[in-house]
């Protein structure tokens, strides 16, 4: 795992860097575990745009991952490493004991042919699912539930590691990547480890073409929009007409809007704000 910095031949490849994808070992992914994605355009079903900017892009398919690691007290061999469009980081394709396979987010430093699991009582090693409960006190974790049984929803981007502060009662306290600390229930799963592809941030698009292959089209600032698009723009020079606030293209405040609800349930487990 490395990043590549493309020789300046055109314009576009000037600034331009892309991983070396040196930890992928299989280029086509598993065809029992793939499901057609339709691209929507940023539209709902009524055909109205309510994503801005979002259309085009390269076709791909969805790679389904288990997220809820729930094959405990059988062994998995990892046979791949594999590159997934659909998330920055990298999966892993294991094959269980039993026959069935299944791809997980990889954690980082795993390797070709080692052995995991999941469960209670496994071994305290990178890529293998455990409860809160049974992780020591500092370790770090990715892939963590919310809920039993739900799945891990926190810590599954490229470079993502949750550490485990404490544990007091039925709850486990873990310090977020942004500094929030926060209680999850000690009974809920998180994988050992750090997530893959650590080198993610540091990638330079280098071009607007790279974007239109992600599926994101241009988006144009409202200063320099005509009044009947923005109420930011008309005027004589750059500035927004009369200093206004900034608005979005409908009058709704944002940049320093709190949009989090009072009263949620949620707040009672939130020990420190990340702010």
């Amino acid at each position: 795992m490395g990043i590549k910095v493309l020789k300046p031949n055109t314009p576009g490849t000037r600034w331009m860097t892309v991983p070396t994808f040196s930890e992928i070992t299989k280029t086509k992914p598993e065809k029992s575990l793939i499901e057609p994605l339709k691209s929507t355009g940023g539209r709902n079903t009524n055909g109205h745009i309510t994503s801005r900017h979002r259309g085009g892009g390269h076709k791909k398919f969805y790679r389904v991952i288990d997220f809820k690691r729930d094959k405990f007290g059988i062994d998995a061999k990892v046979i791949a490493i594999e590159y997934d469009p659909n998330r920055t980081a990298r999966i892993a394709l294991l094959y269980y004991t039993d026959g069935e396979k299944r791809y997980i987010i990889a954690p980082d430093g795993i390797k070709v042919g080692e052995k995991l699991a999941s469960g209670p009582q496994v071994e305290i090693r990178v890529g293998n699912a455990l409860p809160l409960s049974n992780i020591p006190v500092g370790t770090f974790v990715h892939n963590i539930e919310l809920r039993r049984g739900k799945g891990g929803q926190v810590g599954r981007s490229a470079g993502a590691s949750i550490q485990l502060m404490a544990k007091e009662g039925k709850y486990a306290q873990l310090k977020m990547p942004s500094g929030e600390v926060r209680n999850i229930p000690s009974e809920c799963y998180a994988t050992i480890g750090t997530v893959s592809n650590l080198d993610h941030e540091n990638i330079s698009i280098g071009k607007a073409g790279r974007s239109r292959w992600k599926g994101i089209r241009p988006q144009s600032r409202g200063v320099v929009q005509n009044p009947v698009d923005h109420p930011h723009g008309g005027g004589e020079g750059k500035s927004p007409q009369g200093n206004p606030h900034p608005v979005s293209p409908w009058g709704w405040h944002t940049k320093g809007k709190k949009t989090r609800h009072k009263k949620l349930k949620s707040d009672k487990l939130i020990i420190k704000r990340r702010k």
